[in-house]
Formats: structure tokens, sequence, C-alpha cells
């Protein structure tokens, strides 16, 4: 398993883990947005590194776009959380700044 492939798990483990634990549970937060739109664009970034060609690539993070969709429903069930559209538009938001950016810097 490349190095790439096992930072991609344990980061993708560690970010659902923080989105799915209660409110309380959390310190207070600067701001929401950016952090996930730094995660989620972490996730894309390995995933270019991970992706073997373009298909691939859209595989990956359309993955990673509904993994972050379906931890936005799932926080519905989290006491103190909720689904939230800009939690989701951050998401995607990450995940298209980090592929055109690993796309001009020539990684795919």
């Amino acid at each position: 398993m490349s190095w790439e492939l096992m930072l991609f798990l344990c980061s993708a483990a560690a970010i659902s883990a923080g989105c799915l634990v209660p409110a309380s549970w959390l310190p207070a937060l600067p701001n929401d947005k950016l952090l996930h739109f730094f995660a989620f664009g972490g996730l894309a970034l390995l995933a270019t590194r991970i992706a073997q060609n373009n298909g691939e690539l859209l595989f990956w993070l359309g993955g990673i776009f509904f993994i972050g969709w379906i931890i936005e429903i799932v926080q519905n069930w989290m006491p103190g959380r909720k689904f939230c559209w800009r939690d989701l538009l951050a998401n995607t938001a990450g995940i298209l700044v980090a592929a055109l950016c690993s796309s001009l810097v020539g990684w795919i």
C-alpha cells in the first residue's frame, strides 16, 4: 500500500470522526467552513496522487464528495449537529480547488 493511500485512509477516518461526534465534544472552532474546505481539499490532493488516470481521479473526487454529503446527512442524528448546505459547499469548493491546483502543477 502506498504512503499516499495510507495517509488518505487515515485522514478520511479522522475527518469522518471529527464530523460525526456530538457538538459538545468539540472545542470552539474558529471557522468551520474553512476547516471543511481544507479537510476535503486535502483529501482531494491525496486522491490526485493516488489516481492513475483522469477517469480514476473523477471516481475518487466523486467519492470524496459523496462521503461529505453522507456525513452531512448523518449529522442530523448527532446531538447538536445538523445538515448544512454551506458545509457541503465548502467541501465541494475544497475538492475543486485542489483538483484544479494539482492539474496546474501537473500531478494528474
